[in-house]
């Protein structure tokens, strides 16, 4: 299979010696002719199972499998080590950096951030000032994506504490691997995934208000239209909680949570939410809202039930934010950043907007408030008319933009065509954080299926791999 396999110049996930060249040595004796029928038998079981996405823009085909490639990507021990300990210290110090701006803000007047930054951008919630959390956390799960550098060293991209998804794919992924592929994963003692249903919910447990015995958790969706949907559904299973929608809860004259059951009304104390802040209480956002429930934010600011994650993490993990979280992890934790962010150039600033417009044509910009792939310029890939309207966008409103160096990423081996070709990947590891936080072994490996594409983004073409952590 890995025979006629190059990955240029650029750095391979699955040719470094070691325990990785050996699971690459077992790769290569399966022909590329069987992959693909695997892989193909194994996308029309994800399709048959319903784990699929939703492609608002794709008026013909809005339900979509996530793409899903055979060859592993392979993290040895000591890899997963050193992710997993920097994205602990990255949530720790997201926590401590949302109860500051949500209190005394510190870090405000103390200048290591702007304070136009936080207390300007419009995911700051000032309906959250004061509220007093179980153990301090915010980010109760939070998606970390990381990139590896041609030199192999692994970069953060950006932190995702509102309400990050893939988790499910992880998991499934996993699943897919262990029946379509049995002999491929025999004998090699990988860190198993199979106990992060269990792991959120104890958790949630961990953060219910403090006179909670048995706390009830259950998971807020906006319904069966949202993208993530099938996501929903699977975690509400994995955890064994009730999954309900804002038409389910009500909260009483004495700012309690109940949801609608056979039975009658039965008490919430913990709310894993995958609904945006903005539909989350129709009373104090969006008074339009259908999707949420009225009141919710007294419930919250009583202290009679905990929302998962937090409302206003969102300032947080804004991409102009990202570029402080050196200086915030120094700040509040008194160390040095085990992850390194990639180099950023804040355009709000007039130094960084002067240096992005003259070296447009060697950076990525990016818009800091859009997710999914949308809005990025890659100026090594643009053409003169797409440099231009960056152009233009960035003068009118720089405020709203950052910019990096573009990166070689990656590359792993991946099926496409009739043999196998580099894709650049990325990494999203999911940390669960209650009481303590843990870090899911893996993550959800996103691969640019599309040749020479740097976006991973599912919606813009990218699929997923299965992530092996060598135990």
């Amino acid at each position: 299979m890995l025979s006629d396999y190059t990955p240029g110049n650029f750095y391979c996930e699955l040719s470094r010696g070691g325990a990785v060249q050996r699971i690459a040595d077992r790769l290569g004796t399966v022909s590329v002719k069987e992959l693909r029928q695997r892989a193909t038998d194994a996308e029309s079981e994800l399709h048959d199972r319903g784990i699929t996405f939703t492609v608002y823009s794709d008026k013909n085909a809005i339900d979509r499998v996530l793409p899903f490639d055979p060859i592993p990507r392979v993290l040895s021990a000591d890899e997963w080590r050193h992710i997993e300990t920097g994205v602990c210290q990255r949530v720790a110090a997201l926590n401590h950096l949302l109860h500051d701006l949500y209190h005394e803000q510190h870090i405000l007047k103390d200048g290591v951030i702007p304070q136009d930054l936080v207390l300007g951008n419009a995911n700051y919630r000032p309906a959250m000032q004061g509220i007093d959390l179980p153990h301090r956390t915010y980010v109760h799960v939070c998606g970390t994506d990381i990139v590896r550098d041609g030199a192999g060293i692994f970069l953060v991209l950006e932190d995702n504490a509102r309400t990050p998804s893939g988790v499910s794919y992880v998991v499934e992924n996993r699943h897919m691997m262990q029946r379509a592929f049995p002999d491929l994963l025999e004998g090699i003692g990988l860190r198993s995934v199979d106990d992060y249903g269990q792991r959120l919910l104890a958790a949630l447990r961990d953060v219910a208000p403090g006179e909670a015995v048995d706390p009830q958790v259950v998971l807020l969706s906006p319904g069966s239209y949202n993208s993530a949907f099938f996501e929903h559904v699977f975690l509400a299973r994995e955890m064994g909680v009730p999954l309900v929608e804002g038409r389910d809860l009500i909260v009483d004259n004495q700012d309690r949570v109940h949801m609608h059951t056979t039975r009658g009304l039965a008490r919430v104390e913990v709310i894993y939410r995958r609904i945006d802040d903005d539909f989350l209480d129709p009373e104090v956002f969006r008074s339009d809202s259908m999707l949420g429930v009225p009141g919710l934010m007294r419930a919250y600011r009583a202290g009679n039930v905990t929302l998962a994650n937090a409302v206003g993490t969102g300032v947080a993990d804004d991409k102009a934010i990202y570029a402080y979280m050196p200086r915030v992890i120094r700040y509040y934790l008194g160390d040095e950043p085990i992850l390194s962010n990639v180099e950023t150039h804040i355009c709000r600033e007039p130094e960084a907007l002067r240096y992005t417009l003259e070296h447009l044509a060697d950076l990525v910009v990016k818009p800091v408030g859009e997710s999914g792939g949308y809005g990025i310029t890659i100026g090594p890939r643009a053409t003169r008319e797409q440099l231009q309207e960056c152009r233009e966008r960035l003068v009118a409103n720089p405020a709203n933009y950052i910019s990096q160096p573009c990166l070689d990423l990656s590359v792993a081996p991946t099926l496409a065509g009739d043999g196998i070709e580099p894709r650049h990947v990325d990494l999203r590891p999911f940390a669960v954080t209650g009481a303590k936080s843990w870090v899911l072994p893996g993550g959800l490996t996103r691969v640019a299926l599309r040749k020479g594409s740097l976006i991973v983004n599912s919606s813009q073409g990218g699929g997923s791999k299965d992530t092996w952590v060598l135990g």
